[in-house]
């Protein structure tokens, strides 16, 4: 198929569980189904950034049963038959490649895949989508896989990071480079030195490829998941299809596609195979209520609150209590999270462990606060 009529499909990611926003982030409701900024949920959001330059129909989510019939109700009806269901999580290079055979069967061929987190928050919508419309156009050439790579803004540990090489091509006005490495979650001196360097970006987890490029990579790094999941191809849409997806999910490595695609790929021989594209659009993963906090807050020291209220003597907070008044006295920078059954209480700069939290009550078996 030539690759100029290569038809663009989304792949959104949809099965995490978002443990840090307890207590509002539950098994059947994580982050990515709540409305954690604004009015409509992360997905919602994540599809109606989308939709200007992919049609619903061509929207793909892979999900989890447990979730699955929140994700179908929030989506768009004509997505909802583009929902794929995983029998468990096996991190992301399994979830993509089930989408990959899914939207190949679909389309009788060749596709190009923009895979996509739906938990992500992006200010400038727009440009967003000017950078993926390009993204897009450097992934139609056979064997290339496109990374979009934020700009810095401080020496972060948490995240991943993207070193480019070289001069960039343009293409749509962007500048494009090619990856040198990929990088996990580096101690802080390395981060410093990254962030200084100016060759660095992080890894927001959003990739751009043609399906076959994708399944060739992952026939090459990964032969095990990509024989099962040929296998599973063969009885798409027949009665023997969900039999074979739980016994396939019940053999297979967790595993990311950083790891399990990518990386190997820039280690590879030969012209660069991974490019990366420079995103400046406002992104944050949102990882915490701490930085839910940090997006609302206007100014220096500012409450944020989800309903009515008063402070007196009170600054930096963030309390969410959406049908109660809050009254907050002398208080500092704390995050308070109610719920009809719960309640969290911790400082701002604690706020990443709030999971932890979530791990004890697996511990403890407590399933009601799960």
């Amino acid at each position: 198929m030539p690759s100029e009529k290569l038809i663009p499909h989304a792949v959104i990611l949809t099965g995490g569980r978002g443990t840090r926003f307890w207590p509002r982030s539950r098994t059947r409701t994580p982050k990515q189904l709540l409305n954690i900024i604004g009015k409509d949920t992360m997905l919602e959001q994540t599809v109606a950034r989308l939709r200007p330059l992919i049609p619903a129909e061509r929207i793909w989510t892979v999900t989890n049963a447990e979730q699955a019939a929140a994700v179908c109700k929030q989506v768009p009806a004509a997505s909802r038959r583009r929902v794929l269901i995983e029998p468990k999580g096996l991190n992301t290079a399994v979830a993509i490649g089930l989408a990959a055979i899914h939207v190949r069967q679909a389309t009788g061929g060749d596709a190009l895949l923009a895979v996509l987190p739906a938990d992500h928050y992006i200010a400038q919508p727009q440009k967003y989508r000017e950078i993926v419309s390009a993204a897009l156009d450097v992934a139609r050439e056979p064997g290339r896989m496109v990374v979009l790579g934020i700009p810095p803004i401080r020496p972060e540990t948490g995240f991943g990071y993207i070193e480019r090489m070289g001069e960039s091509i343009a293409t749509k006005g962007f500048p494009v480079f090619a990856v040198k490495r990929f990088t996990e979650k580096p101690a802080l001196p390395f981060a410093v030195e990254y962030v200084a360097s100016g060759k660095y970006h992080w890894n927001a987890g959003m990739f751009f490829w043609r399906v076959s490029t994708f399944l060739e990579n992952l026939k090459s790094f990964l032969p095990k998941t990509h024989a099962a999941l040929e296998t599973l191809a063969t009885l798409i849409g027949k009665r023997g299809y969900e039999r074979q997806l739980r016994a396939m999910y019940q053999k297979l490595d967790s595993i990311s596609v950083d790891y399990a695609v990518l990386e190997p790929a820039t280690r590879t021989e030969g012209p660069p195979r991974v490019f990366v594209i420079p995103a400046e659009i406002g992104w944050s993963d949102i990882g915490s209520w701490a930085a839910v906090y940090e997006l609302l807050a206007t100014k220096s020291g500012e409450n944020v609150l989800a309903g009515a209220g008063h402070a007196l003597d009170a600054e930096g907070n963030f309390l969410w209590s959406p049908s109660k008044f809050v009254a907050a006295i002398g208080i500092r920078n704390l995050v308070v999270v109610e719920t009809p059954d719960a309640l969290l209480i911790c400082p701002r700069d604690r706020a990443q462990d709030v999971g932890k939290i979530v791990k004890w009550f697996e511990e403890q078996k407590r399933k009601d606060l799960l």
